[in-house]
């Protein structure tokens, strides 16, 4: 099969396109014919090895998993024998082991579910980890009906599913981006946006009860002066940030214990890759509640592009690869 390979750590020029065995499966693993591939914040993190403390998880010196890539959408292709939930034939979302830049992936069944029917493969991809990040930080923060939230990056992958279930949630949305993704973030349900170009988040004084800080780069000070005295901050993502060993995963870590010492309250997300969150989720996008935003569409052997891109072009919504 083919699929997007890296040996050793670097940028995107280190990645190749080749000929590799498909992987094989265990009795509670599926194989999935790949259709789609969702690019994320973590193939990058992934790729380069930075920060530092991220390779205790991936390999000290060079990549564990060669294949690149988590999010995935496509058809069951084999299943292991202690696999009950899924069939050879089922189109699927999720996640997966084997890296899902490539014609066929590894899963274990837990990390898969059905694929929404009114989705197309591209935008089950797209979803299958923002979405589920978003859903669990929406969680994690605590969001009530009638609450004002506030969203930074609301404009991106994470934040443009976050917006959109902030008001299933029944939450006022203030979304903060770019100018040109203004209209974006409006037409998916912001009350109203923050353009970071002409004014910080604080513009409007301590008045959210949530802040959702998917973006990563501010520091909390900042996302204190925006909060109400006693709201709550939900860090998601980080690795982007500054700092060769932690990047900003530092904030996540030690959010728990800055908590105990101020009335505000702050959280860590680290998204927990389940079926139940995907079926939920399909739920919700089957009545049209949420619906996945898409930038730009690759094709396998430009998956090198769709990862720059990524880094450098702040999408609007998500960047997919289609295999």
């Amino acid at each position: 099969m083919k699929a997007i390979v890296h040996d050793v750590y670097g940028p995107a020029d280190v990645l190749e396109l080749r000929d590799i065995d498909k992987p094989s499966i265990g009795d509670d693993e599926v194989l999935v014919e790949v259709r789609a591939a969702g690019v994320d914040p973590g193939v990058w993190i992934f790729m380069t090895g930075r920060p530092m403390a991220v390779r205790l998880a991936v390999g000290l010196r060079r990549p564990k998993v060669a294949v690149l890539g988590r999010a995935v959408a496509g058809v069951v292709a084999a299943v292991g024998a202690s696999v009950t939930r899924l069939h050879v034939g089922d189109e699927v979302y999720g996640t997966c082991e084997s890296g899902s830049f490539a014609e066929y992936a590894m899963a274990r069944q837990h990390r898969l579910a059905p694929k929404p029917a009114n989705l197309t493969f591209d935008q089950a991809a797209a979803t299958a980890i923002s979405a589920v990040t978003a859903l669990q930080s929406i969680r994690d923060a605590r969001v009530q009906a009638g609450q004002r939230v506030l969203i930074t990056g609301a404009g991106g992958g994470v934040g443009s599913f976050a917006v959109q279930l902030v008001k299933v949630y029944g939450g006022s949305v203030t979304g903060v981006c770019s100018t040109s993704k203004i209209e974006l973030v409006r037409s998916i349900g912001a009350d109203d946006v923050i353009d970071y170009t002409r004014y910080e988040i604080d513009r409007d004084g301590a008045q959210y009860d949530v802040i959702i800080d998917t973006a990563g780069n501010r520091p909390l000070s900042l996302l204190r002066r925006a909060l109400a005295p006693r709201g709550t901050i939900a860090l998601v993502g980080g690795g982007h940030a500054e700092g060769r060993i932690m990047g900003g995963f530092q904030r996540q870590m030690a959010a728990p214990l800055i908590s105990l010492f101020m009335t505000q309250r702050l959280c860590g997300v680290t998204a927990r890759e389940r079926h139940e969150d995907l079926e939920e989720l399909t739920s919700l996008i089957e009545s049209g509640s949420v619906t996945p935003v898409i930038d730009r569409v690759y094709p396998l052997a430009d998956t090198p592009d769709a990862i720059r891109y990524l880094a450098e072009g702040h999408p609007a919504g998500k960047v997919v690869v289609r295999v």
